[in-house]
């Protein structure tokens, strides 16, 4: 807009500068920017800082910042407390984890059951740890009753930091030519931290993600399989476990579970 021949009345409330009662322009503390009519901005400014705070809403686009041609590079979502960079617009903070077992120590030892996979694709040789036979596997799990400390520990993922899950893939094959229907699920559970007797038992199950159910060929094929999780937010101190389960015993199964997931 060009001010040629305007009348400052005709154009003031399109004007923006610092609010302040003071003629002493810009300082060491932020000050918001106001246009002429006295509207706020998400904007504030000092002689070092800027500060950015919405007046009205949480936007998916609080800041945006996008290359020549118009793609996005960085965006700030107050809405869901993420910075979204990169050409992908993923979170900043992405990071991945890994489950996984080698078909060697036998995950299908009775059909209908759900197993703990090692956390960490380690291809631990840890005794497979029987997690539930409903359709969800145990919401909770007692170390002391079944002296096993050591296989339960290869098979937890402490989460020291909130988190929130963004998605889970699985990949998975069989050793044998028949196989079965096989799912996986992700469950999230209070921890009982500490050093004494009895400590690490699981309660309060939650699932995080379940699999649907994959008719397996056996070892003619990998199986690969992306699931959106459904109880996303994983708070500190909890853990995080993988089970798996297949409907028959047709087989033994390799599996990796890949979990994406980013900061709060």
């Amino acid at each position: 807009m060009s001010l040629t021949n305007k009348t400052f009345a005709s154009y003031y409330k399109n004007i923006v500068g610092v609010f302040k009662t003071a003629n002493t322009g810009i300082t060491s503390s932020p000050q918001g920017l106001r246009d002429g009519a006295g509207n706020k901005s998400c904007i504030a400014l000092s002689d070092d800082v800027l500060y950015i705070q919405p007046q009205n809403d949480n936007t998916l686009e609080t800041l945006r910042v996008v290359n020549q041609s118009g793609s996005a590079v960085l965006k700030v979502d107050t809405t869901n407390s993420k910075v979204l960079a990169g050409a992908s617009q993923v979170a900043v903070n992405t990071q991945y984890a890994y489950f996984g077992v080698s078909s060697l120590t036998g995950l299908s030892a009775v059909a209908g059951t759900h197993y703990l996979i090692p956390f960490g694709n380690t291809w631990a040789t840890t005794a497979a740890i029987a997690f539930g036979t409903g359709t969800n596997p145990s919401t909770s799990y007692d170390v002391s009753a079944n002296n096993n400390g050591d296989d339960l520990t290869v098979c937890l993922w402490y989460v020291p930091d909130n988190i929130t899950i963004d998605q889970v893939y699985l990949l998975a094959g069989g050793n044998a030519a028949s196989g079965d229907t096989i799912n996986i699920h992700l469950l999230s559970f209070d921890f009982d931290a500490g050093a004494g007797a009895g400590k690490g038992d699981l309660s309060n199950g939650i699932v995080v993600a379940g699999g649907a159910d994959i008719a397996s060929l056996g070892y003619e094929n990998v199986i690969y399989q992306s699931t959106a999780p459904s109880s996303a937010d994983v708070d500190a101190g909890k853990v995080i476990v993988a089970t798996f389960e297949s409907n028959g015993t047709n087989s033994d199964y390799a599996c990796q579970i890949v979990t994406k997931y980013h900061i709060r």
